[in-house]
C-alpha cells in the first residue's frame, strides 16, 4: 500500500532533522559545547593557539582536533564570524517534549518564555542568557519564522545554549494552550495593555507562569494575543519608546520571579 503524502513528508522531515548539524564558533561557545555531555560532537577545527586555551575541554570531550593555519581557517562558517580560532560541528540538542520540561521538578515556581516570530539570533541568544540567569525552564519558539540553533546564537548566548532548553514547536498557540492545561498562567507582553506585569502577578507568584514575547515592530500575532490569559505591559517612566525584545524579556522575568 502506498504511503500518504503527509506520512512521506513527515518521515523526510525527521530524516532531515537527524542529518542537520550546527557549527559553533568562539572559545566560550566551543568550550561549553565540549564540556556538555548532552552534545553529539562531530568535528573540531582549531588553530594551535586556540587549542592551547581549550586543551582541558578537548581532553575531557575525547575528540581529535583538526589543527589549521589561522590564515586559512578550515571550518565552513561565515568569513565575518569572530571564531577566535575555534569551531565545532555538533548535532542540535534534544531537550525532550514540552510537557516533560514544563512539568519537571524544580525548587521555584516554573517560568517559561515563548517567542512569537523573534528571528534575530542575537536577540534569542541574549534571551537564553536571561532565562538561565532567572531560572526559566525553557525558551520556546516556533519552527518557522524563528532563529534556529546557530553559531551566532550560541556565541551571543555565551554558554547558555548548552544549559538552557531552547525548544522549537510547530504551533505557538497550541503550545500556549498545552501550558494552560498544565496550570500555567500565560501572559502576553503588549505595550498597549492596561495592566502592568507586576500587578498582574500579584498574589499569583506561586503559580507556573509563561511569558509570551512578540517580535519588535509587529509584536504578538492576533492568535497569540487571543490565546493568552492576559495581556500585560512593562511599566515605564515615560512615553519615550520601548525596550529591545531581549531586554524586555530580562525585565519581565525579573518582574515575575517567585
Amino acid at each position: 500500500m502506498k504511503k500518504p503524502k503527509w506520512v512521506i513528508a513527515k518521515e523526510q522531515g525527521k530524516r532531515a532533522a537527524a542529518a542537520e548539524t550546527v557549527w559553533l564558533f568562539g572559545l566560550h561557545a566551543v568550550r561549553d559545547a565540549l564540556l556538555n555531555p548532552r552534545r553529539e560532537r562531530l568535528r573540531l577545527v582549531v588553530t594551535q593557539n586556540a587549542l592551547a586555551k581549550l586543551q582541558d575541554a578537548v581532553t575531557i570531550a575525547g575528540i581529535e582536533p583538526e589543527i589549521c593555519d589561522p590564515r586559512k581557517f578550515a571550518a565552513p562558517i561565515d568569513a565575518g564570524s569572530v571564531h577566535q580560532g575555534a569551531a565545532l560541528e555538533v548535532k542540535p540538542l534534544d531537550w525532550g517534549s514540552l510537557q516533560d520540561i514544563a512539568l519537571g521538578a524544580g525548587p521555584e515556581p516554573a517560568r517559561i518564555v515563548l517567542l512569537d516570530r523573534v528571528t534575530d539570533p542575537h536577540n534569542v541568544g541574549a534571551i537564553l542568557r536571561s532565562a538561565e540567569v532567572f531560572g526559566a525552564r525553557a525558551v520556546i519558539a516556533v519552527q518557522r519564522h524563528s532563529a534556529p540553533e546557530t553559531g551566532a546564537l550560541a556565541k551571543t548566548a555565551s554558554g547558555a545554549l548548552e544549559r538552557q532548553p531552547y525548544v522549537r514547536v510547530r504551533n505557538l498557540a497550541d503550545a500556549m494552550t498545552q501550558l494552560q492545561d498544565m496550570g500555567y498562567l500565560v501572559l502576553g507582553l503588549d505595550g498597549e495593555a492596561e495592566t502592568g506585569i507586576e500587578d498582574a502577578v500579584e498574589g499569583l507568584r506561586d503559580r507556573p507562569i509563561a511569558l509570551v514575547m512578540g517580535a519588535e515592530g509587529p509584536g504578538l500575532r492576533e492568535k497569540s494575543r487571543e490565546t493568552c490569559n492576559r495581556l500585560v505591559k512593562l511599566d515605564a517612566a515615560g512615553d519615550f519608546g520601548s525596550l529591545n525584545v531581549s531586554n524586555a524579556a530580562a525585565v519581565a522575568l525579573y518582574a515575575v520571579r517567585g
